[in-house]
């Protein structure tokens, strides 16, 4: 009988301890100690952010793991239909974000997090009466920018295009378009056009397409189709171990202009080339010279752990923006907002964020980013086919099509729809 009353009072003991457990997720039903973070940097850049999330101590025992991955959207997908999302998600898609938080799969920030959250990288949204702030940007870009090799910025560009890039083909080419059309018809336009407001038949935007295939020229058939199977950052390095080594270097014939985001200068780290504003080479009006398109990748609380939210708020904060930049390599230092958070000490990246952060006097948030999935989608797809043959009724046709996406996305929108203020802003907070 001893031995079964100390049997009884050791399970005792175990429930006891058990329930005392629960909220620290140490028993079966409890969440788990660590929180995840799903996002899309691998490799060293990967390496870098996961560096600074290990060292951001919360003082409460919580602990950390971040999941990196080129296929962000699909991932993300599977593990919310599969019910395990992860505690924090970074996208770059101001418009999936958006529909996020139309479907409750969000939970708003707290208050050190919602107080980084400026335009245009962040806006609150109105859902079920309340108007909230449901994402703040850890790191941004700056698109509206020209590479080209020393020596050669004069004269009429040769351009480089490389339009593959796995699942997210032609997103190369809805740069384009957004940037010409942000520097011909002006910030006002554009906002309507990102936000689903302005019809795909308007002459501006047909414009912009149009321009867009005059800049590049007469192309071959041969030229296009290598566009076409080639990568945005260009074709591997053998001397580098298989890296990319950027478009300039890697198409045949030689091009001499590459329009591309910020990010790119990781590929040529220590090489002879210039970057300068795109205005200059869009056929533009110089009333809006000092716009520039912008792209960023923000944070948003999937779990509705309050430790999720207290992490984000710490993820966007000056002491993790200082742990990631110096655990960086030089030519990988992140673009952050404000001018008083740490940039890149390198000499391009430093010209780039005091475009940025000073320089600048409107930043447009990516139009693709903003605007629906389902209508970003077709606009990718819509480039890749124009490349290929740019007809005026080509054209038209693909024109049709993507105004009927646009159509439909904006019926289904209803009041979740993004404010038109904010998607064009001044720099800094």
């Amino acid at each position: 009988m001893s031995r079964t009353r100390t049997a009884l009072a050791v399970v005792r003991a175990l429930l006891v301890a058990c329930l005392l457990a629960v909220t620290a997720g140490a028993c079966g039903g409890g969440r788990p100690e660590t929180l995840v973070v799903l996002g899309p940097w691998t490799g060293p850049e990967g390496e870098a952010f996961e560096s600074m999330l290990h060292r951001l101590d919360d003082g409460t025992g919580k602990t950390y793991t971040y999941q990196g991955t080129r296929s962000l959207r699909e991932t993300l997908v599977a593990q919310l239909e599969a019910g395990d999302p992860p505690d924090v998600a970074i996208l770059n898609s101001v418009g999936e974000l958006t529909e996020y938080a139309r479907a409750g799969r969000l939970n708003p920030l707290g208050r050190a997090a919602t107080g980084r959250a400026y335009p245009p990288w962040s806006l609150p949204l109105s859902v079920n009466g309340q108007r909230r702030t449901y994402w703040v940007p850890l790191k941004v870009d700056l698109k509206s920018l020209v590479w080209s090799k020393e020596g050669r910025s004069a004269g009429a560009p040769d351009w480089c295009v490389g339009l593959a890039s796995q699942a997210t083909s032609g997103w190369p080419g809805t740069d384009w378009v957004e940037d010409i059309l942000l520097h011909q018809a002006g910030p006002a336009a554009y906002t309507e056009w990102a936000t689903g407001r302005l019809s795909w038949h308007d002459r501006r935007v047909r414009r912009a397409w149009t321009t867009w295939a005059a800049l590049l020229g007469d192309r071959s058939k041969a030229s296009i189709d290598r566009s076409l199977t080639t990568s945005y950052v260009g074709t591997p390095d053998p001397a580098k171990g298989g890296g990319p080594r950027g478009l300039l270097r890697s198409l045949t014939p030689r091009c001499t202009h590459e329009h591309q985001s910020a990010f790119i200068r990781y590929v040529y780290a220590g090489e002879p080339v210039r970057v300068d504003p795109a205005a200059g080479f869009l056929r533009g009006r110089s009333t809006y010279d000092g716009a520039y398109e912008v792209a960023g990748d923000m944070a948003a609380v999937f779990s509705r752990d309050p430790a999720a939210r207290d992490l984000v708020d710490r993820l966007s904060s000056p002491r993790a923006r200082t742990l990631w930049r110096d655990r960086a390599k030089p030519e990988l230092r992140p673009l952050f907002p404000d001018a008083s958070d740490p940039q890149p000490a390198d000499p391009t990246g430093r010209r780039i964020a005091h475009i940025l952060t000073g320089r600048a006097r409107t930043l447009c948030f990516d139009a693709s980013d903003v605007m629906a999935p389902g209508v970003r989608d077709a606009f990718h797809r819509a480039v890749l086919q124009y490349f290929r043959d740019p007809a005026g009724d080509r054209l038209d046709a693909l024109l049709d099509q993507l105004e009927t996406v646009r159509a439909r996305a904006a019926a289904d929108a209803g009041p979740g729809r993004l404010p038109v203020s904010g998607i064009c802003a001044p720099p800094g907070g």
